[in-house]
């Protein structure tokens, strides 16, 4: 039956389409990308670690003494007669010239800066553009203090300090003197050119921040650079505890 049949009363209507409901990923894009790139930053770090356990595990047990320097063939003295293990001692002055003292400071430093990281990506949340300026400010001071303390452990051990023979034969730490001092300078070395480029990083978001570019809506690359520092941040906590403390 046709409309025009029907009484006026019960004509039918056009329904007009239902309105498209805007669809909104979960998860944009860019965080995507940057937790594959984690992801591929984590297998790199493991296979270090992992190097790291298993050459240290494979160490002979007269790789390291008072007495002799680091890969000295000990395979004729008596264990008895000398005081050796297969990898330095924390605090072991006389294998180990790792200051954890320091570090410890410098480790504190570094957990500082993911807590101002983090207030960063708050205040954008709550479009706070003074508090983003100051608390991105102050993550870059703390990143850059951070390596800066790095680069005079490294200027100690290398050339400002002479150590003695346990630790080297020539009396400076460098890769070249042990499989101990090669593995440290490795995987401290590719962590600090990760941090290195987190500085610069968090520095360009500094100056974005200088020129008003985040807002409340508009503050992703705070959120994905934020992701980064703090896995730097997590990989060295793990780094410090199995190099220096264990």
């Amino acid at each position: 039956m046709s409309t025009a049949a029907l009484p006026s009363g019960l004509a039918a209507t056009a329904t007009p389409p239902p309105k498209a409901v805007p669809h909104y990923a979960p998860v944009t894009p860019g965080k995507v990308a940057m937790w594959l790139f984690l992801a591929t930053e984590i297998m790199f770090f493991t296979g270090l670690i992992g190097s790291y356990i298993v050459l240290r595990a494979g160490s002979p047990a007269l790789a390291y003494s008072h007495e002799y320097a680091p890969a000295t063939d000990l395979s004729g003295v008596d264990p008895a007669t000398i005081h050796a293990f297969n990898w330095p001692k924390p605090y072991d002055h006389a294998t180990n010239p790792l200051s954890i003292d320091l570090t410890a400071l410098n480790t504190f430093f570094l957990i500082c800066s993911s807590v101002t990281m983090y207030l960063a990506l708050l205040s954008a949340q709550k479009g706070d553009k003074g508090k983003i300026k100051l608390f991105l400010f102050a993550t870059f001071l703390i990143g850059s203090l951070f390596l800066s303390i790095q680069v005079y452990e490294y200027f100690e051990l290398i050339e400002g300090r002479s150590f003695p023979v346990g630790i080297s034969a020539t009396g400076h730490f460098r890769p070249s003197v042990s499989l101990f001092a090669s593995c440290f300078f490795t995987m401290t070395g590719f962590h600090g050119m990760h941090v290195f480029g987190g500085v610069v990083s968090i520095f360009t978001l500094f100056i974005g921040s200088l020129l008003g570019k985040f807002t409340a809506e508009k503050h992703a690359p705070i959120e994905m650079i934020g992701l980064y520092w703090h896995f730097v941040d997590l990989v060295w906590i793990i780094l410090f505890t199995i190099v220096y403390l264990v």
